[in-house]
């Protein structure tokens, strides 16, 4: 009997936006395996900072105001060069799962880094501004991640006009690339996002094929 191919399908995008939860629900009723990026990336960036990556051996040496502090710009450019250093660690990990059905998710399945990495489904979800910054209030562990800054407001802001900038960086390059992007403003219910990106990246129950 022939070996089953590996299957893995991608949800990249901006942070926020509401991948995670869709690709929770896509592990749930088709059973695959979820990889969620962000669990790795701490582990990526002081890999690639070992091997001497520029970009990530400064990013891990900083204190939390020089993260937070500087223009939402360098911030927004910095973190794409981030994904390119650490692509290589991701794909890596991912070869390693046995699996043979994958959901992989994470803001560092740019599509720059995807153009290098081929994928069978590939689709990016990005929120609006307002979505974006109301959500990111609700979550309990922002503040643990601005501990240290001085000016915790300003360095909010920054945070949020970086993501901002990010995902029209990720939408612009989608649009030139011929790759869809979803833009979630909040009005789509989350199951209608679930079935919204399930059809696009080319699930379908068994039921619902009879």
């Amino acid at each position: 009997m022939a070996k089953e191919e590996k299957k893995i399908l991608f949800i990249g995008g901006s942070p926020c936006s509401g991948k995670s939860t869709v690709a929770e629900r896509i592990e749930k009723e088709f059973g695959m395996k979820y990889f969620r990026a962000d669990d790795y990336l701490d582990d990526f960036m002081n890999r690639a900072a070992k091997r001497k990556m520029p970009v990530c051996k400064a990013a891990v040496a900083m204190k939390a105001d020089e993260i937070w502090m500087r223009d939402p710009q360098e911030q927004c450019d910095e973190e794409f060069a981030i994904y390119r250093e650490t692509a290589v660690y991701a794909f890596e990990e991912l070869n390693r799962i046995k699996a043979p059905l994958i959901i992989a998710e994470g803001a560092a399945f740019t599509p720059e880094v995807m153009k290098r990495y081929k994928a069978e489904k590939y689709i990016c979800i990005i929120p609006t501004p307002d979505f974006q910054i109301s959500h990111y209030r609700q979550r309990s562990w922002v503040p643990y991640v601005l501990d240290g800054c001085t000016d915790k407001e300003k360095a909010f802001d920054n945070w949020m006009q970086r993501d901002i900038l990010f995902a029209a960086k990720v939408k612009s390059d989608c649009a030139e690339q011929g790759i869809t992007c979803l833009v979630n403003d909040g009005n789509r219910s989350e199951e209608r996002m679930f079935r919204e990106v399930a059809e696009l990246l080319g699930l379908r129950k068994e039921e619902e094929e009879q």
